[in-house]
């Protein structure tokens, strides 16, 4: 199936791609799927991977996907808080 998100602000890639990284413990985004893959026990072979089945896809996308949302709530709010304080 082809990609069909689109980053709404195309300036926000290497961001969202270092959130990413920094999300598995990894030094490069692309290697992020992989790294989520081994915590939750998915085989992902480098390159095609239609042959894993959806609920193992899911393991990997959503906990990567929510883990972003985590992280960009946790920062939205420690800015909020920190405008208070000044």
């Amino acid at each position: 199936m082809a990609r069909r998100n689109k980053i709404l602000v195309p300036e926000a890639r290497q961001g969202l791609d270092e959130l990413k990284a920094r999300i598995a413990n990894t030094n490069h985004p692309n290697n992020a799927k992989y790294e989520i893959a081994k915590e939750q026990g998915v085989t992902l072979n480098k390159g095609y991977n239609g042959n894993i089945q959806a609920k193992d896809a899911g393991k990997v996308g959503g906990q990567m996907g929510g883990n972003m949302v985590k992280e960009l709530v946790r920062m939205g709010q420690q800015q909020i808080q920190n405008q208070q304080r000044s």
